[in-house]
């Protein structure tokens, strides 16, 4: 009952707080009225003392710190209670900390009695130093700072001409006088009622937890999806292993009945018990009449696979590439672009290639998180075709993988700026082709794929897919892929109405055409916009139920079935019960990584042209590791 009327004691005091801050003078005399005659008491303490209060336990920590040299505990308390904004806009603050770094490095030299710990003082310099080529960087240019970008360099300070008055009785407590005068501006109380700042404070954690739990269920869904795979792949296993056991129990009573069994048929029995990778070979290598052979193979593939031990590859200075991509020389971008590219696509799947494409995102590579007008994705605008196509190339290997899809979706603009290329990029082909590449990946997901059926990307690629043997392998696959993706909607069967002599003509010449690669595309196209009436109707006048049966005669048999479930809805009069979209729900974002990585890794080695003697790789190693810039728990993070 006691912690009820303390707490009691302090809402009202936070109410009265309000109620005064808002000058509602009469409500307050009411209130205060109120509060007597029902026997609740006040809270005596103001919410503005208690505030006063804990910043001067601020305060003296951070000065306590200061006199001790436990820079620590001092920088510690110094990023979690002085505001970003306040250390890295306000130019007295960035000096200020420039000083206390310097105090925190000599500290061993000045308050040591008797000689200094030599192991204490380099760990300091090193923590100068680390300093100095990231935060202090941006003091470098400016006279009053120059000279201390040397200290971490000179083996004995105290006696060298520039740091002389460094080492004076007066300069560190001057020093620390300007600490407190900083202190006492910074982190003085405001005159912000208590509540208000709770009403804030609630609503922004509000939003932060409903960020992360929205993380949290894209997750859980991918590991669900992930999880059903291989839940389904179990399934197929058993259902086999039950359909291999049953041949084999007739084959034993064959067998008591004085029927052989050949090695033809032993050898077709294991082959089936292996994995779809080994099937070819072992057909071909292995002797089954051999006694044992058979048991021991089967054996053999029971035993669990050493994983190979992968290295994670080193940190690297994220700043200083995004600036040199910014505005460093074509020729650099060019270098810079490719090895980043190369270190994501020729990473080892699994560990290695997570780390390093979290890596990249974790620290914002293509300023996906930011508006920023001269950032790295604006290279896509860039006045030298090798740029442009090197920037397609590592957007298109970010939206092979899921994780990266994600990222590069969080920029709004990114999407109308590839199509934008898509349709302009008349001279280099491989940078359309990558561009195109990148669009089909993000059609795997709803709300990108929703705007691309607004901005009528259906109609330039029906307009490209007219011509096809004008056009490259990939640049027809990803093409009639990305149509199809966009069919499955509901929109994009409505955009495919408006034009559909014109679409259904395209897609009966891409039934016939050479590459077979495209055919379940083709027919999934097909299938999805003759769900349409309209359609249907059109489809019918040009004769393709025709059409189809010409294909049906030469086909295999998976194209042969799903020939003849394009003709049944092309017959239908209702709308089936199942048609290939989900207008309702969140399309799953996606397929398995490994197999549009995989595709884009064989394209990456084909197509990749020189740019001279010193590779983009060799130029990340050489001057881009950035050991200065990895995070605490983070110093072996790849990418």
């Amino acid at each position: 009952m006691g912690d009820i009327l303390a707490s009691e004691a302090e809402l009202l005091g936070l109410v009265k707080e309000y109620l005064d801050f808002a000058q509602f003078e009469d409500t307050v005399k009411t209130f205060i009225k109120e509060c007597r005659s029902k026997g609740k008491p006040l809270c005596k303490t103001p919410a503005s003392a208690l505030r006063d209060s804990k910043t001067l336990i601020i305060q003296k920590d951070l000065l306590t710190a200061f006199d001790n040299g436990d820079q620590k505990v001092f920088f510690g308390l110094w990023e979690e209670h002085i505001p970003s904004s306040v250390r890295e806009g306000d130019t007295l603050a960035q000096k200020l900390e420039f000083y206390l770094h310097i105090h925190f490095a000599i500290f061993p030299l000045k308050c040591t009695s008797g000689k200094p710990d030599k192991v204490e003082f380099e760990d300091r310099i090193s923590y100068f130093k680390a300093y100095l080529e990231t935060k202090g960087a941006a003091l470098s240019q400016t006279t009053e700072f120059l000279p201390f970008y040397a200290l971490p360099f000179v083996p004995n300070p105290t006696v060298h001409p520039s740091f002389k008055e460094l080492f004076q009785d007066s300069w560190a407590p001057e020093l620390k006088m300007k600490l407190e005068t900083f202190l006492s501006s910074t982190l003085k109380a405001s005159n912000t009622p208590r509540l208000f700042t709770l009403y804030k404070e609630s609503g922004q954690s509000n939003k932060e937890m409903l960020q992360q739990l929205h993380q949290q269920l894209v997750e859980a869904e991918r590991r669900t999806m992930t999880y059903l795979k291989r839940y389904n792949k179990i399934q197929a296993d058993y259902h086999n292993l039950i359909g291999v056991t049953a041949e084999l129990v007739d084959s034993l009573e064959a067998t008591v009945n004085g029927k052989m069994i050949t090695p033809e048929y032993l050898q077709s029995v294991c082959v089936r018990l292996f994995s779809n990778q080994m099937r070819q070979s072992l057909a071909h290598s292995i002797d089954f009449t051999r006694p044992g052979t058979a048991s021991t193979m089967l054996r053999a593939s029971l035993a669990p696979v050493k994983l190979k031990e992968v290295p994670l590859l080193p940190s690297l200075d994220y700043e200083k590439l995004k600036k040199d991509l910014t505005f460093g020389h074509d020729r650099l971008k060019a270098f810079l672009l490719q090895a980043l590219r190369w270190r994501l696509t020729t990473s080892h799947p699994g560990e290695q290639r997570e780390t390093v494409l979290q890596a990249y995102i974790s620290n914002d590579l293509l300023e996906c998180q930011s508006n920023s007008q001269r950032g790295v994705l604006q290279l896509l605008h860039s006045k030298s075709d090798v740029v442009r196509q090197y920037t397609a190339r590592l957007i298109n290997a970010f939206a092979s993988l899921a994780e990266g899809r994600l990222y590069l979706s969080q920029n709004t603009k990114l999407l109308r700026m590839l199509e934008e290329r898509l349709k302009a990029e008349d001279k280099d082909l491989l940078t359309r082709e990558n561009v195109l590449g990148a669009l089909q990946k993000f059609s795997l997901r709803r709300a990108l794929q929703s705007t691309m059926i607004q901005d009528g990307l259906i109609f330039w690629l029906i307009e490209v897919l007219r011509d096809p043997d004008c056009l490259s392998d990939y640049t027809l696959e990803y093409s009639v892929a990305l149509l199809m993706n966009l069919c499955l909607r509901s929109a994009g069967k409505n955009m495919c109405a408006k034009v559909a002599g014109l679409v259904l003509k395209v897609l009966s010449d891409l039934l016939g055409h050479e590459n077979r690669e495209i055919q379940p595309y083709v027919n999934g196209a097909l299938y999805s916009i003759l769900s349409i009436p309209s359609i249907r109707e059109e489809a019918r006048a040009m004769g393709m139920e025709e059409i189809l049966r010409c294909f049906i005669k030469e086909g295999n048999a998976e194209m042969i079935r799903q020939i003849e479930f394009i003709i049944k809805q092309l017959n239908s009069e209702d709308p089936p019960d199942m048609i290939l979209e989900s207008d309702d729900e969140e399309e799953e974002d996606d397929e398995e990584d490994h197999d549009t990585m995989e595709s884009d890794l064989d394209k990456d080695e084909v197509i990749q042209p020189q740019l001279g003697e010193l590779s983009g790789e060799k130029l990340l190693t050489s001057e881009y590791l950035g050991v200065s810039t990895r995070r605490p728990g983070m110093a072996s993070l790849g990418g």
